[in-house]
């Protein structure tokens, strides 16, 4: 099976995320990170921006957008992560799971979620990925076919507890 990505706990090249956690938690714990509001900073200059579920939409609406013209349902993120060095937004989700529940089926909907954000940031003339990161529940074989339809998707891809930063495009700590 081909795998999107690797666990792995080594928080110098990225974010290793135990349960419901967010980006801005892990972020700020780095060496030459900081946070404020929803500002990454690395060594002082500004990285990135976050934005953890209605978040996004306040800065749609901070900048005069009305998020309507675009889609006609919110969609909420765990977190958006807006890279300023790449022009990118990434979407992020993170399921954690024990048992067998609805978030089998949510994996099944990042082609229809890439587009609506895509339609929604569309006005910022950025790019757009989407990014799972599950818990090793999703590594059962019964998971191979979401998987893999997962990095079928133009734009969609996964990780196991981590989340390199390089992936993102953010500075990686000396």
């Amino acid at each position: 099976m081909k795998r999107g990505g690797v666990g792995g706990a080594n928080t110098k090249t990225g974010l290793y995320f135990e349960g419901k956690v967010d980006f801005i938690t892990f972020i700020q714990k780095q060496k030459n990170y900081s946070v404020a509001g929803s500002k990454v900073f690395y060594k002082g200059k500004e990285v990135a921006k976050s934005f953890k579920k209605n978040g996004l939409y306040k800065y749609l609406e901070e900048n005069g957008i009305n998020y309507q013209k675009f889609i006609s349902k919110k969609l909420l993120p765990d977190d958006a992560i807006f890279v300023i060095v790449n022009n990118t937004f990434f979407i992020l989700e993170i399921k954690f799971q024990e048992v067998a529940g609805s978030t089998d089926e949510k994996l099944q909907t990042c082609d229809f979620k890439i587009k609506q954000y895509r339609k929604l940031l569309s006005i910022f003339n950025v790019e757009v990925k989407y990014i799972y990161i599950l818990n090793d529940w999703f590594k059962k074989p019964e998971y191979k076919d979401v998987l893999d339809y997962i990095i079928s998707v133009e734009g969609c891809s996964y990780y196991f507890h981590y989340l390199p930063l390089q992936k993102l495009g953010l500075p990686v700590p000396a």
